[in-house]
């Protein structure tokens, strides 16, 4: 099956987790056989065209726009001109598959042009993210996810809750929305016997000091606000003997003056953006990670801490109970709640034996739920229901 990809972001360019799920999830698809060509935007020096584990991967040129949703727009011209050249010059394509709005304009008019069902990934809503629809801003985002949800032939999410979100504010019917995780790959999480863990170590935290870390996006839904507030009653219970961690790039200039105001500054530290190597480096120091998200249709930082053998606490908005079971393979806390997330943080820190258990149940449930390769053939299985019933439609 000759599979066409629209994504705006592919490695080395990585912005959030769609980066990863792409790179991960198509080159089990090519191991079954397909013919996947990705289309993405150009960035630094890496090759216009490349073959990446199999995947042919077309880096496209985009003009600057005046501003993000003006460069959106370019980017959409740019990836319906390329698409439209390639399907014309190879010959047919079975499938288009977006992911989300921002490829939409794009996939949309390729889908109309050459009559080709569409599947669209949505990985999250802005309805979502702001527990409603609130600005202009908003309002034409969540325009475009309505316009996508409504032209795809199937839609895939990560989650049972996603599953359900989508039904409730596209009105998409149960029957076009299908459930297939997000996976990782554990074996990128190999540890270096030669790595002298304490020695990186110091760069963070004092020997005595529990490392309690956060890791993603610095926006208001990662909940990162309700860590640094549970800090000082952290802090009431262990002492000195605790440094926070907060890894991410963007602007903390807010969540920097709230660590002054509680007066736990002295127990912070801003990274700033982390190398995947030195990342991989971090997590085999750490004690505890904490993702104490507001909205978060999945969580794939999770995964990327059960694979590095990190104990986790979440909150349970959204699909994270689903990722991190209880007692099993995390901690779940309650949303926006700092006393929750202080006592969940402190079973991890107070329990050596227990964490250890939820970190050994958690890797083991990585290949249980969480392949790539399962995760694929799923993935395969929707794309041939889709094939089967675009040819018994005349598609006038």
């Amino acid at each position: 099956m000759r599979i066409l990809v629209l994504s705006w972001e592919f490695p080395p360019r990585i912005v959030g987790g769609i980066a990863r799920h792409v790179a991960e999830l198509y080159p089990e698809l090519v191991k079954l056989g397909h013919d996947i060509h990705l289309i993405t935007v150009e960035f630094g020096d890496a090759p216009r065209f490349e073959l990446v584990e199999g995947i042919k991967v077309h880096r496209i040129p985009v003009a600057p726009g005046n501003d993000f949703f003006h460069w959106v727009v370019n980017m959409n011209e740019s990836m319906g001109v390329y698409g439209g050249k390639l399907i014309q010059d190879l010959g047919p394509f079975e499938l288009i598959h977006a992911h989300d709005w921002l490829v939409g304009d794009a996939a949309i008019a390729l889908k109309h042009r050459f009559k080709v069902p569409l599947v669209a990934t949505i990985h999250a809503t802005e309805h979502g993210r702001y527990n409603g629809i609130h600005n202009e801003t908003h309002h034409y985002i969540h325009g475009k996810e309505y316009i996508l949800a409504h032209n795809a032939w199937r839609i895939i999410v990560c989650t049972h809750y996603m599953e359900q979100e989508i039904q409730r504010i596209f009105h998409s019917p149960g029957d076009k929305v299908n459930v297939i995780y997000n996976g990782i790959r554990p074996e990128k999480k190999r540890r270096d016997p030669r790595f002298d863990h304490m020695k990186f170590r110091r760069q963070f935290a004092a020997d005595q000091e529990k490392i309690v870390y956060y890791l993603g996006r610095m926006s208001h839904e990662k909940g990162i606000s309700v860590l640094l507030d549970a800090a000082p009653l952290l802090l009431g219970v262990l002492g000195d003997r605790i440094k926070f961690i907060i890894i991410g790039g963007g602007d903390t200039s807010h969540l920097q003056q709230q660590a002054k105001n509680l007066g736990i500054w002295e127990k912070c530290y801003f990274t700033g953006f982390m190398s995947d190597s030195d990342l991989d480096k971090f997590q085999t120091i750490a004690d505890c990670a904490v993702f104490p998200s507001l909205y978060e249709p999945f969580g794939i930082v999770a995964l990327e801490s059960f694979a590095a053998r990190v104990p986790v606490v979440v909150s349970d908005t959204c699909g994270l109970p689903e990722v991190v079971q209880h007692g099993i393979t995390g901690i779940v806390t309650q949303t926006n709640n700092p006393h929750s997330l202080c006592q969940g943080i402190l079973k991890i820190l107070k329990n050596p034996d227990y964490a250890q258990e939820l970190v050994d149940n958690a890797y083991n449930d990585l290949f249980l739920r969480f392949d790539w390769t399962m995760l694929a053939q799923q993935t395969e299985t929707v794309y041939q229901c889709v094939v089967t019933e675009r040819a018994q439609v005349h598609w006038s």
